[in-house]
């Protein structure tokens, strides 16, 4: 595997002219306008990159983009990979080990989610703390010792520095923050109610389609983890509700803002966050 992750960070390398990103950011559904808010450096089509994925769904962009966002360079993933696209969980997390090469020190997750905790609301922002991974894991199979070790440890697979700067910055800003378990889950189904309380159960606070693969690989290579989740639609036994992904769109772009201001501030003060 190292010789393929090399030869796409080999062929990237040559397409930015010595650029070298702090930070990936990789953006989910309805969450790409924060591209908006970069300055754009270079940008490369996901289809002309080696051994890349290209995204099949709708609101995700397939371009990886480099540019300066709040002073730092950074490397964005302009829509991501799903398990539920037919991709194998090695194929839908390649990109991360990508990014690990391109020599990121941080990488960032954003998604949505169906909420399962009955505190939650449309268009909350979740920090994600843990997760629960109900997809094959990235890893099985022949480890690499290069890349990372056969059995990595996950008791903090989110950062407990960058989630402690996040609440800080929201507080300042005045930006309600929820926290809780994501349960990462193959899609693309939406769930039933009797699943969303399922979820609820064995101790989730929302469940997705996505990340927890991304977190899996991010660790097992070295890299530090933060993620946030906007929850999109609510569910359980109690609620018996019929979700369309324009609408999953639309709730995460209500608190798209959020989340960007958010991230804005951590990236001015990355220095002030120990890894």
């Amino acid at each position: 595997m190292l010789e393929k992750i090399l030869e796409t960070v080999g062929f990237i390398k040559s397409k930015v002219n010595g650029f070298e990103p702090e930070v990936g950011i990789v953006l989910g559904s309805g969450l790409g306008g924060l591209v908006d808010a970069i300055d754009i450096q270079y940008t490369i089509p996901y289809k002309d990159i080696p051994n890349f994925p290209v995204s099949t769904v709708q609101g995700h962009e397939s371009k990886l983009v480099f540019g300066i966002l709040s002073g730092r360079k950074v490397v964005m993933m302009q829509g991501r990979f799903h398990y539920y696209e037919g991709y194998s969980t090695k194929e839908v997390t390649f990109p991360i080990r990508v990014l690990k090469y391109l020599g990121i020190k941080l990488l960032i997750l954003s998604n949505a989610s169906g909420g399962v905790n009955p505190a939650f609301r449309v268009s909350d922002i979740m920090i994600i703390t843990d997760h629960i991974n109900l997809l094959p894991n990235p890893l099985i199979g022949k480890n690499d010792d290069r890349i990372g070790t056969r059995f990595p440890e996950l008791s903090e697979a989110y950062n407990k520095n960058a989630i402690a700067m996040a609440d800080k910055i929201a507080n300042e800003l005045n930006i309600k923050l929820q926290h809780g378990v994501y349960v990462g889950d193959t899609g693309p189904t939406y769930e039933t109610p009797a699943e969303y309380n399922y979820y609820r159960v064995i101790g989730g606070d929302c469940v997705g389609m996505s990340t927890v693969p991304e977190v899996i690989v991010a660790r097992h290579c070295g890299l530090p983890v933060f993620a946030m989740s906007v929850i999109t639609d609510l569910g359980g036994k109690d609620i018996a509700v019929q979700v369309t992904h324009e609408e999953v769109i639309n709730a995460a772009n209500v608190a798209a803002p959020k989340m960007s201001a958010i991230l804005k501030e951590m990236l001015k003060r990355l220095d002030e966050i120990k890894f």
